[in-house]
């Protein structure tokens, strides 16, 4: 059973999507809060696996819930897909650098919400091709200024390295398997590997890692 906390300050949204979910046998809504700081009393409380959290929330916002969940030990298992209105933007860009796993546009289809809340739970193909390509966007737009080899990267085998590469080109595990010319099973042990030598919680994490180390370099067309 996925269990899930909604932490959005608009109670109809969280009621359309309860409803969604709670329709499913395999996912269950624990809790629902109206802000970040009532929400992560809710998140440590229950300790779900997916805090499903608005970007922009009075008291406190879905960056700082994130962030606060990202820091916490014991909420390593909970994993945050951030709500928003608008689509990709700096607030959903700095949700990721705090540890969101990924974002939902909040007039997304159903089922498309649906089988994203299945993906998130599972810790798996984390980042859309679509928003990949936008995350390099910005970086080819707008290259960090302090691009430096992170700590833990000379740890990482060729194999690890030419992984996190493919990740940060947006593709699948079974897309990585069959350019690498591995068993799918391979290529995610190579890419989990790399999260945990690089300390990134998830593939959203090891993206930004992969540009901002200088191990990918963004080109324009």
């Amino acid at each position: 059973m996925i269990r899930v906390v909604l932490v959005d300050d608009q109670p109809l949204i969280r009621s359309g999507f309860r409803v969604l979910l709670d329709l499913e046998d395999d996912i269950e809504v624990v809790a629902e809060a109206g802000d970040g700081q009532e929400g992560m009393a809710l998140i440590r409380t229950h300790l779900p696996d997916i805090a499903l959290i608005d970007v922009q929330m009075p008291v406190m916002d879905g960056i700082e819930t994130t962030r606060r969940i990202a820091a916490d030990p014991a909420l390593a298992g909970v994993h945050v897909v951030i709500l928003t209105n608008y689509g990709f933007d700096e607030y959903v860009f700095d949700a990721l650098r705090a540890g969101a796993t990924g974002f939902l546009v909040k007039d997304i289809v159903p089922e498309d919400f649906l089988h994203a809340v299945r993906v998130a739970a599972r810790g798996d193909a984390l980042l859309a091709p679509s928003i990949t390509r936008k995350l390099i966007s910005r970086y080819i737009a707008q290259p960090p200024l302090d691009a430096r080899p992170r700590d833990g990267l000379e740890e990482l085998t060729n194999r690890e390295r030419e992984a996190v590469a493919l990740v940060a080109q947006g593709l699948s595990n079974d897309q990585i398997a069959d350019r690498m010319v591995i068993s799918p099973t391979t290529a995610k042990t190579h890419v989990n590997r790399a999260m945990t030598k690089l300390d990134a919680r998830d593939r959203a994490q090891l993206v930004i890692l992969a540009y901002e180390s200088g191990l990918v370099v963004p080109r324009t067309p």
